[in-house]
């Protein structure tokens, strides 16, 4: 199994310390890192959610995903994937006008492209975040 040291750190979150093996674990742990900080087997981490990486926290020698710092990430991803899609509709808005064609459908998908961080707010878990997806 391997080792690793984890510690809370000044965001509030976890810090992960891999030790390269030139000296050992214990003596990295009292060298080098804070006090509080523990060796515990990679394996006990949420390692399935390492997308999820800055929204882990420690509490009680466990490490797990804030699901609330999990959807802020979230969203702040989704702001990013809807930037040029926001960017496409609004060429087409702007033809549209141009010709006087309907507009209704791209008002529409600019709703929908607007509030689609609305839909992190009632996800309980991290695969429901993950799936959220702007296209």
């Amino acid at each position: 199994m391997t080792k690793v040291i984890i510690f809370s750190n000044d965001n509030g979150g976890v810090s992960t310390c891999i030790p390269t093996g030139e000296i050992s674990i214990e003596a990295v742990l009292a060298k080098d890192c804070p006090a509080g900080a523990l060796i515990v087997e990679v394996s006990s981490l949420p390692n399935d959610d390492s997308d999820f990486y800055n929204a882990w926290e420690l509490s009680n020698g466990a490490v797990s995903v804030n699901l609330t710092k999990a959807k802020a990430l979230t969203k702040t991803r989704l702001r990013a994937e809807r930037e040029p899609l926001f960017v496409a509709q609004d060429v087409l808005f702007q033809r549209a006008q141009e010709t006087n064609a309907d507009t209704s459908a791209i008002v529409a998908e600019k709703i929908r492209l607007r509030n689609i961080t609305l839909l992190a707010d009632p996800c309980t878990t991290t695969a429901e975040l993950r799936a959220l997806k702007c296209q």
